[in-house]
């Protein structure tokens, strides 16, 4: 078995950054990601995030390319999520996402970044760079029915 150690913090948002991801679903959807994330042999550090994005601080062995991981991760949590009936509407992510990747020395701040995001919302003490999903948030306008 080959030696590795490699960290990233992920970010992706839902839809439209529609505030979906309401207190009493969360639990429910972070376990889906956790169990899809540990389940394709990532080793998650940290997951948490707010009304309208995820954050994983995560380990992803090398024989898994980083696109394929994060689509399956969100793919099957959004996909078994919607099976539950929590939300009188689906779950949908957006489609881009971002991923930094980090040294084992710096693992614990990512940790304590992402285990804190609600109080670092709260207070306004974002690090803007880890809360870049790279896609625009916008709706498109509505179809004209002329």
């Amino acid at each position: 078995m080959p030696y590795w150690k490699l960290f990233y913090h992920l970010v992706w948002a839902t839809r439209y950054r529609e505030r979906v991801i309401e207190p009493a679903i969360e639990p429910v959807i972070h376990d889906l990601l956790r169990t899809k994330a540990v389940g394709l042999g990532g080793t998650v550090f940290a997951l948490n995030g707010m009304e309208d994005h995820i954050h994983l601080v995560v380990s992803v062995p090398p024989k898994l390319a980083l696109a394929d991981f994060i689509g399956k991760v969100k793919g099957a949590a959004s996909a078994r999520f919607n099976k539950t009936g929590l939300l009188d509407h689906p779950l949908y992510w957006q489609e881009e996402y971002g991923i930094l990747s980090f040294d084992q020395k710096r693992l614990p701040r990512y940790v304590a970044y992402v285990e804190n995001q609600k109080a670092h919302h709260a207070r306004a003490e974002l690090i803007p760079v880890l809360e870049r999903t790279g896609e625009s948030t916008k709706k498109p306008p509505p179809e004209d029915e002329s």
